[in-house]
């Protein structure tokens, strides 16, 4: 089996929510949990940390990342969905899953698969799990991949729980209200486990307390302690204000760029603590440093990442309104004299209130990328068109950015976004 096969088999053969959507999500942990009795545990050969939450999960497992490695420890990482290849989504110290290793787990596996019927991400999740327990990493960062309490990652024992903002997205599989969505990512807080929370959102602080209470689980709003405000930004790096009630006032420095990394900071220096605590060495040094290059240390791409100068142009993988709401802020605070804007989405989603977020004179070029989730771009000039929004229709994705720079003058802005599925098909990434 070679690794194109490998993937071919995993892609057609099992159901991926990255490519079909609801589908493919399963309300049950039984599979992964025979999976991993099957592989005799692997989950529970190295210590973890636990991230869930609508935006910022992946923002804070890189960070989180970079500053354990920066700190000596052998670091794993699991993400999802990834932007190119799949073997992004399984990283120890910032280097992919090798190729080869997938096919022989697949190989050797395979009966298993075929007798259990995993989804792509339990099989994922399992291949994670093993493969770190192989490589013995001193620690990995588990980024949830969809909700919480059912997620397949959701079988770890982790050192701390972190959760960061709690917004609407994937409201058929979660609910339809901020705290039953909060409920279903509060799952993942554990009995005697320390549980962090980026952000105090007063309407659903309570699902958070109850459910660590039931669990006699530490809580710490990471907000109340720490407070962030931007000093100066680039389209390189941002410099930080942070106010701790503890140790006082001091200057962070981060490759991440957005805006809303302001909002996860917190958590991340949380959870940093929680881990000091119970016995981590991590300097400030290595603290400062990780946080600074978080880019180069975990291969983080996509997360208002500037892909040219003249015109400046921008992706983000943001996709929700509490996502779409950020990047629209800070496209408006660089003051362009004009955006044009590539967007495409998915089709499971109801896109109203994103589109209402959407500023009306921007120039609009929309396309639907190559996965059966996407929203045929007919349908999304409809829906944009009675929002007020100016453009045209693009096939691919490729065509849509090609329009957008023969039209953007230099001093204008290009953005492309909407889904993370749009950003995965841009050349330079």
């Amino acid at each position: 089996m070679t690794y194109q096969e490998c993937l071919e088999y995993l892609y057609k053969q099992l159901p991926m929510y990255q490519r079909i959507g609801n589908a493919a999500f399963r309300k049950s942990l039984d599979n992964i949990i025979s999976l991993c009795d099957a592989l005799q545990q692997p989950q529970h050969a190295f210590k973890s940390i636990h991230v869930a939450g609508t935006n910022g999960k992946g923002s804070s497992s890189h960070m989180l990342a970079a500053v354990l490695q920066r700190a000596g420890y052998t670091t794993g990482l699991y993400t999802s969905p990834h932007l190119k290849s799949f073997t992004e989504r399984i990283r120890v110290n910032g280097t992919e899953l090798e190729q080869d290793y997938l096919v022989s787990f697949v190989k050797q596996h395979k009966p298993l698969f075929e007798q259990i019927k995993p989804s792509f991400f339990e099989m994922t999740v399992a291949l994670a799990f093993q493969y770190f327990a192989d490589r013995h990493v001193d620690i990995a960062v588990i980024e949830v991949g969809l909700g919480g309490r059912l997620d397949s990652t959701n079988i770890i024992q982790p050192e701390v729980s972190l959760i960061t903002n709690i917004g609407y997205d994937h409201q058929a599989l979660l609910g339809d209200t901020l705290e039953a969505i909060a409920g279903e990512k509060a799952g993942i807080i554990k009995p005697h486990t320390s549980a962090v929370i980026s952000t105090r959102q007063p309407d659903i602080a309570h699902v958070f307390t109850q459910k660590a209470a039931q669990e006699a689980a530490p809580l710490y709003f990471a907000s109340d302690n720490l407070k962030m405000s931007i000093l100066s930004a680039t389209s390189e790096r941002q410099l930080l204000e942070v106010v701790d009630k503890s140790n006082g006032i001091f200057q962070l420095e981060l490759d991440l760029t957005g805006h809303y990394q302001q909002f996860n900071l917190p958590g991340v220096l949380q959870t940093v603590h929680l881990l000091r605590e119970a016995g981590f060495s991590i300097s400030e040094e290595a603290l400062k440093e990780g946080l600074a290059n978080t880019k180069t240390l975990t291969g983080l791409k996509g997360r208002w990442q500037v892909l040219n100068q003249n015109p400046l142009t921008i992706c983000d993988t943001g996709h929700n309104t509490d996502g779409i709401k950020q990047i629209v802020q800070q496209l408006q605070a660089i003051k362009p004299k004009q955006v044009h804007m590539v967007f495409g989405t998915v089709n499971d989603k109801d896109i109203s209130s994103v589109l209402e977020l959407l500023p009306k004179n921007y120039q609009y070029y929309f396309c639907q990328a190559n996965i059966p989730r996407a929203l045929a771009v007919t349908e999304l000039l409809e829906q944009a068109l009675a929002h007020g929004l100016q453009g045209q229709p693009y096939a691919t994705v490729a065509a849509a950015i090609q329009a957008a720079k023969a039209n953007a003058a230099p001093d204008e802005v290009i953005f492309i976004g909407g889904s993370t599925f749009v950003v995965a098909e841009i050349e330079e990434l």
